[in-house]
């Protein structure tokens, strides 16, 4: 009896002893991601960023092929197509992986883009207004301000994606694109459509963030902590990401002419004109509808993982 008390008191201890250590090793996260809030932050954007863009990807796809039209044949004649007709035409010659042509720089472009993103959104907000809601102003700066610092940093991958996007470039990995643009181009070729790039995606996460924290003001907060929070964060990012996708259309449109013919365009403003002239008003509108599907649910559905994600992981 005695030396069943002992086992019994030894097995208690060492149960005790591993609760301890678990509890311990808990407790060592949590201090971590305590004192670490902007990790926190920018593993939530990444993660949310990877659903969304692996999701989205055949829309940037056709959004780029519309908008470089020469890219599409039909019979062996190139032609200006539609939408449906470069899904078709993609299924028909590359099969139904050609529709997630250049995931890979989608991936490494939009993952610590994401992340960086709102990681750099959270620390404005903790830093400049702890104890109250940005106003529209301050929320267009916010956006302008962390879109231009993930743009500016990423712009590489960014022409890299957008090449391998457009069918025109054949290469063969992330690596020898980096090395070919770099060895023909430089510095310059690495960093083409900069300008139209920050034009476009500094206002529209500007303009979206707006949209998207006053749209989330007329939600009842009752709302907002029920189980009907996602499709309230997923409706408001769809209302803000149709706004201002409309606004940034024409910069899309300059910045994909710019980094896949580098060559042909001296500025900003040569190509400006040359889509003027050749297209028209209507011109700076190519692959809008593509786009504004894409941004917009992407943009929508980011938000609304990132939201629930923060919320588990203690960020909010």
């Amino acid at each position: 009896m005695r030396g069943h008390e002992i086992i019994s008191l030894s097995t208690d201890s060492s149960e005790n002893y591993v609760e301890n250590d678990k509890k311990n090793e808990s407790d060592k996260k949590k201090t971590f991601l305590q004192d670490y809030p902007l990790v926190k932050s920018f593993l939530a954007g990444s993660f949310s960023g990877t659903c969304s863009t692996i999701l989205f990807q055949p829309l940037d796809l056709v959004k780029t092929r519309l908008q470089n039209p020469t890219t599409v044949s039909i019979n062996g004649r190139h032609v200006s197509v539609g939408m449906y007709n470069i899904f078709a035409t993609i299924l028909q010659e590359e099969q139904i992986k050609g529709l997630w042509r250049g995931m890979t720089p989608s991936l490494a472009r939009c993952v610590p883009g994401v992340g960086l993103y709102f990681c750099t959104i959270d620390f404005m907000k903790s830093h400049f207004f702890p104890n109250k809601s940005p106003g529209p102003l301050e929320a267009i700066a916010m956006g302008l301000t962390a879109r231009s610092l993930s743009g500016a940093i990423l712009i590489p991958i960014t022409v890299i994606k957008t090449r391998y996007e457009s069918g025109v470039y054949n290469y063969s990995s992330m690596g020898s694109a980096f090395k070919e643009i770099y060895s023909k181009e430089g510095f310059k070729g690495m960093t083409c459509g900069l300008l139209p790039t920050l034009f476009r995606d500094a206002p529209f996460s500007g303009l979206y963030l707006m949209f998207y924290l006053q749209a989330k003001k007329l939600v009842p907060s009752d709302v907002l902590n029920s189980p009907y929070a996602s499709p309230a964060h997923f409706t408001c990012g769809v209302t803000a990401g149709i706004l201002a996708s409309f606004v940034t259309q024409p910069a899309d449109v300059i910045k994909t002419k710019m980094q896949l013919y580098p060559d042909k365009f001296r500025g900003v403003w040569s190509a400006v004109i040359h889509v003027h002239s050749k297209y028209g008003v209507k011109g700076y509108f190519k692959g809008i509808v593509p786009r504004m599907l894409r941004r917009t649910l992407m943009a929508a559905m980011s938000w609304t993982i990132y939201e629930r994600v923060s919320l588990s992981i203690g960020l909010k």
